[in-house]
């Protein structure tokens, strides 16, 4: 609601960026957390009080709670490689500090936890909706920690009545994407890119204007307190729609397709000679790639449609175009 502070952790990221320029366009006052390292240039110009602070630095995240009447929470170590105990450190450790710095400032109206339908079990999934229950589990160290955060918000849902709201998207694309999109680009550049399987199967693809616009609608929506909603696009695309979209657009071959059941005969070994080098990038395979690239990844959308009125607008097709020319320059 307009006048109200809003604080937006991971401020320098894909999401936090796109959530702090709604948030200003919407008439809030935006309180943008940034590290000492970030790269603040896409917040310049946006009108936002940037505030350093850490997850990984306790004492500096009081002052980031004065005042605040909003949390939108995007901030966590992100990626499919490296030990659980790092990525806790952040996204579960750093949270509680987080959280209970915002209970001690004491005006908090609404907590919007943005989480990933990452914490499903690793399997097929056919339409799944938020009857079932996070894998505490996990495939690796950021599912598994997403999954152990959710659980840590829930306890103070219910202790502490925190007005909080988690929102799940799937992979996230858009301009500004830095994680998966830019390995992808160069892997199909340089002819190493490969489909695992048929490549007929569908991801849970989440353009960044969609998930926040049901980041805005979980905002300001009230009796919602403590409710969890799977956020994707509209209409769902199978991993050859993804990757040959990227090819041709980049005037490349398309890349050619592996049986499923060799790289899961060798993802395991792939893994073990990886740790057992020490690597801390992740190998070419993984098994959390091998789920990117082979799962079935329906998540049921519909009780954010019923509850929250969501309708995702942007199509695949629009969202990658625009998330390629970011990237390329040539938008």
């Amino acid at each position: 609601m307009p006048d109200e502070r809003v604080l937006v952790t991971g401020a320098t990221g894909l999401v936090g960026v796109a959530a702090a320029r709604r948030a200003a366009e919407q008439g809030y006052r935006v309180r943008a957390m940034v590290r000492a390292t970030s790269d603040r240039s896409e917040l310049e110009g946006l009108g936002v009080e940037m505030v350093e602070a850490d997850l990984g630095v306790p004492d500096s995240l009081p002052p980031l709670l004065d005042d605040v009447d909003v949390v939108i929470h995007t901030a966590a170590h992100v990626g499919d490689w490296g030990p659980a105990e790092k990525y806790r450190a952040i996204n579960v450790v750093g949270l509680e500090h987080l959280l209970a710095a915002a209970e001690r400032a004491g005006k908090l109206r609404r907590w919007v936890q943005v989480s990933t339908l990452g914490v499903y079990q690793a399997r097929h999934h056919y339409g799944t909706d938020e009857t079932e229950a996070p894998d505490i589990a996990g495939l690796d160290g950021y599912t598994r920690t997403k999954a152990e955060a959710e659980v840590l918000l829930r306890q103070h849902v219910d202790q502490n009545e925190l007005p909080a709201v988690i929102v799940r998207p799937g992979f996230i694309y858009g301009p500004g994407e830095r994680h998966w999109l830019p390995g992808v680009v160069e892997k199909i550049q340089t002819g190493k890119m490969k489909l695992v399987g048929d490549g007929k199967k569908v991801l849970n693809n989440t353009h960044v204007g969609n998930l926040v616009g049901a980041i805005f609608l979980a905002v300001e929506k009230e009796g919602i307190v403590g409710e969890v909603f799977n956020v994707r696009d509209e209409r769902l695309v199978t991993r050859e729609e993804l990757i040959y979209t990227i090819a041709d657009y980049l005037g490349k071959p398309r890349p050619r397709k592996v049986p499923e059941w060799l790289a899961r005969g060798v993802v395991g070994m792939v893994e073990g000679v990886a740790r057992l080098r020490g690597a801390t990038e992740a190998p070419l395979l993984t098994r959390a790639r091998i789920k990117f690239l082979t799962l079935n990844l329906d998540f049921s959308i519909e009780k954010a449609k019923r509850v929250l009125d969501y309708r995702p607008r942007v199509d695949f097709q629009e969202g990658i175009r625009e998330s390629l020319d970011w990237i390329t320059g040539r938008g």
